[in-house]
């Protein structure tokens, strides 16, 4: 197989996981086919450094997931870890080789270099991207020692980057999507969503089917507006980046169709939509039938749905000092930050979450934040 045809399928395979975390595997064990590697993984965090929060946790190796070294590497590795500082301080797109965020005594000595990096498949000889996520999320993608002797030559290299924008692109459109209630979600289904934007548009670009909210925005021309079945931006600028995501999705050349996301400008002083394009794979033959060949989807970024307290504290069975400390964890407050709030001490804060894990069997913020999203109205 080629190298353009490895890309392709990896990146086919990376468009169907956009609509479903299950379809994250298979993305992964191609990425390791056509990089030619034993494994990666896909961390994705926010927060201070004192309090991260990791969203999404994948450590893959050929396409199976490695929860056993996820769980070791974050209870036993992760605090002591040398290359964390450093990686922080790489800029958006940074690639590194994984030896070279340890100094010449740290490869000799360090616990996480040489006891966690050689586990599922080897990571000593890895390399590490470090990418800007939606909302101020930050993305660490690692990919594992090559297979063969080869190492990284130039090829490797170029695959590596060439994913790497697409990689990002996965996790912006799921972030999107988990914050539209739509964790798991087919492109006809998804009309039927009324937190996000939804239209389909068929291979000329022209507008299909769209949900109430997109129908709602068109109408009003808040960015975004309907010009004779076909998507008009407002602004002659914005209008031109459209052009080319939609262009981007629905080639007109033998060129793969790729995703991208862009911010529209609307009329008033309510922030931007962001506007996300993704192709929508065509049955073939398709005997000249209008099919769904992309999907546009409009949000509103930083929105956030109203989380009841009550619902919460009800649902969960929570004290209303649990019930605070679990909806200010998911409005995204540090437990500094409650501590400052609620002049108690971080301990006190640590407290509550310690019976909120035992009452619900979970064991890390990050199942909390879903537990309490998935109550939001």
């Amino acid at each position: 197989m080629s190298g353009q045809d490895a890309f392709e399928r990896t990146l086919a395979a990376m468009h169907d996981a956009m609509l479903d975390d299950a379809g994250w595997p298979a993305a992964a064990a191609l990425i390791d086919e056509a990089c030619g590697i034993g494994g990666n993984d896909l961390f994705v965090a926010e927060g201070p450094k004192h309090d991260v929060r990791v969203l999404v946790v994948g450590i893959y190796s050929r396409g199976q997931r490695r929860e056993d070294l996820e769980r070791e590497y974050f209870e036993n590795y992760f605090p002591i870890d040398e290359a964390v500082p450093r990686f922080r301080q790489l800029p958006d797109g940074g690639l590194v080789h994984m030896r070279d965020l340890y100094t010449a005594d740290e490869l000799k000595s360090s616990l996480v270099y040489n006891e966690a990096l050689p586990r599922g498949g080897g990571y000593q000889n890895g390399l590490k991207v470090r990418l800007h996520g939606p909302e101020s999320s930050r993305i660490a993608w690692t990919l594992g020692d090559p297979t063969d002797s080869e190492g990284w030559g130039a090829s490797r290299i170029a695959m590596v980057t060439g994913l790497a924008r697409h990689v990002r692109q996965f996790v912006c459109i799921r972030q999107a999507l988990a914050r539209a209630g739509a964790r798991t979600a087919t492109v006809t289904g998804l009309l039927d969503n009324s937190r996000v934007g939804v239209v389909h548009l068929d291979r000329r670009g022209r507008i299909l089917e769209v949900n109430d909210r997109a129908r709602d925005i068109l109408r009003n021309g808040d960015g975004m507006s309907d010009r004779d079945g076909t998507l008009r931006a407002r602004a002659s600028a914005d209008q031109a980046r459209l052009e080319r995501l939609v262009g981007g999705a629905l080639p007109a050349s033998n060129a793969p169709p790729v995703s991208g996301s862009m911010l529209l400008r609307r009329s008033s002083v309510v922030p931007p939509f962001v506007v996300h394009v993704k192709p929508v794979a065509v049955p073939q033959p398709d005997y000249g039938a209008r099919h769904v060949a992309a999907l546009v989807l409009m949000a509103e970024p930083g929105h956030r749905h109203r989380i009841s307290p009550e619902v919460v504290a009800a649902t969960l069975e929570l004290t209303p000092g649990e019930t605070q400390v679990a909806v200010w964890l998911a409005e995204g407050k540090s437990v500094r930050d409650m501590a400052e709030a609620t002049g108690r001490t971080e301990g006190a804060i640590y407290r509550h979450l310690k019976h909120i894990y035992q009452k619900q069997s979970i064991s890390r913020q990050v199942d909390l934040v879903r537990l309490v999203l998935s109550l939001a109205e």
